[in-house]
């Protein structure tokens, strides 16, 4: 299992307690704490998961209006918790996160419903995500240019760093 999945099921866990017991954003650290204490005692991901939680809080509006948006048969409160929290850190990570490529967001999404969901949850979270992905193409096309910059001046500069 590589680090990040690790992290986004830690992420989706937290999401979920959160979303089940409704509790506000003053729970966060001790269920997050919780989970990894009970999950992952010995694994440390230098605050991703931590980062994924707090992004979603901080747009679960705007997500979740996405989330209408594209689930067009399923009132938000009719989609399951874990379904429901997958979406929102999918569509986070598509949307919002700046260093996460909207198919790697897409591809995680679907495990984690394959991991934690329903029979049909894969399919529910990969035909809305690919919805969304298709409707916002020109935008994630943007972010991801970005992002292959980025990763292409980081190279660069291993390169020299690695020549000195």
């Amino acid at each position: 299992m590589s680090h990040r999945y690790l992290s986004r099921t830690i992420a989706v866990q937290t999401l979920f307690e959160l979303d089940f017991r409704q509790y506000g954003t003053d729970k966060l650290p001790d269920v997050l704490r919780y989970n990894f204490e009970e999950f992952a005692p010995d694994f440390h991901d230098d605050g991703f998961a931590e980062e994924l939680v707090r992004g979603v809080l901080a747009r679960k509006s705007e997500i979740d209006a996405h989330i209408t948006t594209y689930a067009t048969e399923w009132p938000l409160e009719n989609i399951t918790i874990v379904d429901r929290n997958i979406l929102r850190l999918g569509i986070f990570e598509i949307l919002f996160h700046e260093n996460i490529p909207a198919r790697v967001a897409i591809n995680e999404a679907i495990e984690l419903a394959k991991a934690y969901g329903g029979p049909a949850s894969s399919k529910f979270v990969n035909g809305v995500l690919g919805s969304l992905y298709k409707e916002i193409l020109p935008q994630i096309t943007e972010k991801e240019e970005r992002l292959q910059k980025v990763q292409e001046e980081k190279g660069r500069l291993k390169n020299q760093n690695d020549k000195a």
